[in-house]
């Protein structure tokens, strides 16, 4: 049993985000896993109206990071850790890229950078206060 009582559904998460609905690229059990996540770590009492967005949020970040890890491991490939951003340098031999990522990375949200969901969340999560920023 939730101990937000107003955590989403896998349902109302796929509907809410729509991007979500292969289910072979984000399977139903790792939404439920991450769902779960989130109603360990947000509190419904201190979000209040926010709650399920930023639960939807914290879902979509994990998911989308699971997502791109399956994906990769379906054509042989290893997990990509890439965060984005514009291609300003690129090897072919030996593999290598560089990117300018300063016009969508927060230097404080570490981890958060490496969806847009993160970066949301993380965004709307600071505006809570440093009490909740010290729980995650």
């Amino acid at each position: 049993m939730p101990k937000n009582n107003r955590l989403p559904t896998k349902e109302q998460f796929r509907t809410d985000f729509p991007e979500f609905s292969d289910t072979t690229r984000y399977p139903d059990p790792a939404v439920t896993f991450y769902l779960g996540q989130a109603d360990v770590i947000l509190n419904q009492d201190v979000l209040g109206d926010q709650f399920v967005y930023l639960a939807e949020l914290f879902v979509a970040h994990y998911t989308e990071l699971r997502g791109r890890a399956i994906a990769t491991a379906a054509v042989g490939g290893g997990v990509n850790t890439a965060g984005g951003g514009v291609l300003t340098s690129k090897s072919v031999d030996k593999v290598s890229a560089s990117y300018d990522v300063s016009g969508i990375i927060n230097p404080d949200a570490g981890f958060w950078n490496n969806t847009g969901y993160g970066r949301e969340f993380f965004w709307w999560w600071s505006m809570f206060g440093a009490g909740g920023r010290q729980l995650l």
